[in-house]
C-alpha cells in the first residue's frame, strides 16, 4: 500500500432528491472544473428520481463533467439492459460515462419493487455475471452468448459501441467482493462511511491480492472514495475526520492519496451544497492536487 501514482481526479456525489435543484447543482460542479458527478440508485426511494434518467438529463446540459451511478442497484437493472442504457449515453454525451456496479443492498425495498432477494454468495455470483455480461453488449459483436445462473445471452446482438472505453467500477467492500474487484474491474469504489481509514489498509491489501492473482497490477485498479463530511470555515477547529477547515480537508486527502492509493474523490457533503462545492473546488482541490505534485516530484 502507499502512492500508486495515478493521476487525481475529483467529483461531487449528487443525492437526487426530487425537490432538489439537482440539474443546477450539476451544471456548478462542470462548471467549477470537477470531472465527475455520481448519482446514487435507490429506485425505491420515493423521495429521489431515477438514476438513469438525471444522469442522462445532466449529461445534456453539461459539456465536460462525466457521469456515473453511485452504484448502481443490480438486482433493479437487468446487465444487458443497463449496458445498453451506458453506451447509449456514452454515445449521445461524447463519452462522458463510467458505470459504478453495486450488487445489492435494502433487500426488503428491492423485494417491493420487484427484484430478488438474493444471499451474499448469490450477490457475488450475480455481480461476477453482470460483468461478463456488460462487457459482451459493449463488444460489438453479434450473437453473444453467455449461460450463468442469474443471467444469460441467447444470441442477443451488441450495440451502439461506446465511443470510448467505459470503465466498471465496483461498489463492494466483503473479502470475496474485494478479490473479484482486483480481478476483474477497472475501479474500486468504497465510501469514508464504511471504509474507514481504519479499514482501509486490510480492504485494499484485499483488493491487491486479487488483482495479483489474476496476473493483473495493482496500479491498472482505480481507487475512488466517495468523502462524507462537511468542509467549515477557513482556520476553524476539527470536529474529525473529514469535517473541518479547508486545510485539514486539503491534509487528509493527500495523505489517503499518498499513503493508502487513493485517487479519486468524490465529495458527498452535508450542509449547504452549493458552499459546500466551492469551498470543495476552489479551495481543497487545487491544494490537494499541487501537494501531491511536489511530493511525487520529490
Amino acid at each position: 500500500m502507499g502512492d500508486y501514482g495515478r493521476a487525481l481526479e475529483f467529483g461531487y456525489f449528487l443525492v437526487p432528491a426530487a425537490g432538489d435543484p439537482l440539474l443546477e447543482r450539476a451544471r456548478l460542479a462542470d462548471d467549477l472544473g470537477l470531472d465527475l458527478i455520481g448519482v446514487q440508485d435507490h429506485p425505491y426511494q420515493r423521495r429521489y428520481v431515477d438514476t438513469w434518467t438525471l444522469l442522462t438529463m445532466i449529461a445534456a446540459v453539461t459539456g465536460r463533467i462525466r457521469v456515473f451511478p453511485d452504484v448502481v442497484s443490480l438486482p433493479l437493472r437487468p446487465p444487458a439492459v443497463l449496458a445498453k442504457s451506458a453506451a447509449s449515453l456514452s454515445l449521445l454525451s461524447g463519452g462522458r460515462v463510467e458505470l459504478g456496479l453495486g450488487a445489492g443492498a435494502f433487500w426488503e425495498a428491492i423485494e417491493a419493487y420487484g427484484g430478488a432477494r438474493r444471499t451474499p454468495a448469490q450477490a457475488l455470483a450475480a455481480l461476477d455475471e453482470a460483468i461478463t455480461v456488460i462487457r459482451k453488449v459493449w463488444s460489438g459483436e453479434r450473437n453473444l452468448r453467455f449461460e450463468g445462473e442469474h443471467y444469460r445471452l441467447a444470441g442477443a446482438h451488441s450495440g451502439p459501441v461506446p465511443p470510448r472505453p467505459i470503465e466498471l467500477w465496483l461498489g463492494v467492500g466483503g473479502p470475496r467482493a474485494l478479490a473479484l474487484a482486483g480481478a476483474r474491474a477497472d475501479g474500486w469504489l468504497p465510501s469514508s462511511t464504511w471504509a474507514t481509514p481504519e479499514r482501509l489498509p486490510e480492504l485494499i491489501a484485499r483488493l491487491d491480492e486479487g488483482a495479483v492473482a489474476a496476473g493483473r497490477d495493482p496500479r491498472d485498479v482505480r481507487r475512488l472514495y466517495n468523502v462524507n463530511g462537511a468542509i467549515t470555515e477557513p482556520g476553524g477547529p476539527s470536529a474529525g475526520f473529514l469535517n473541518g477547515p479547508p486545510e485539514q480537508w486539503a491534509d487528509e486527502l493527500t495523505d489517503l492519496a499518498l499513503g493508502y492509493g487513493l485517487d479519486t474523490f468524490v465529495l458527498w457533503p452535508e450542509g449547504d451544497q452549493e458552499r459546500q462545492l466551492r469551498r470543495f473546488a476552489e479551495e481543497v482541490v487545487p491544494e490537494v492536487r499541487e501537494r501531491v505534485a511536489k511530493e511525487r516530484e520529490g
